[in-house]
């Protein structure tokens, strides 16, 4: 229960999503829209239109999980939203960091962030 960390994988559906969308239509959104697997492990990430809400798609031991945020006022600061090369169609591939970000209301295109070492494996 609650299992999201920076260890997870996320995925950021870039076009405006139904919130009244639940599990099974979410999961078809990740399998015939994203080209992912909802089981694999992979959290992703759905806003609406109006930039108010959003839902986190997660498999968890045990099943199917949404974390849902919806803001009484002010709206979700979304990353650059063009794909990269390694992104599967449509999706993008979006750090912990950057969901930190979206849901703090902080704009990830105005955050400078100063270098830091990585791991081999980790390195982008």
């Amino acid at each position: 229960m609650f299992c999201l960390s920076e260890s997870d994988t996320f995925y950021l559906y870039p076009y405006p999503t139904d919130m009244r969308k639940s599990f099974y239509s979410l999961s078809g959104l990740v399998k015939n829209e994203m080209g992912r697997d909802v089981h694999d492990g992979e959290a992703f990430i759905f806003v609406n239109r109006s930039l108010t809400s959003m839902k986190i798609l997660h498999a968890e031991y045990g099943g199917l999980v949404i974390y849902n945020l919806k803001l009484e006022k002010g709206c979700i600061r979304l990353p650059d939203l063009r794909l990269d090369e390694g992104d599967p169609p449509p999706g993008r591939l979006t750090e912990w960091q950057e969901l930190v970000l979206m849901t703090q209301g902080i704009s990830p295109l105005e955050v400078n962030r100063q270098p830091r070492w990585q791991p081999r494996k980790l390195k982008k």
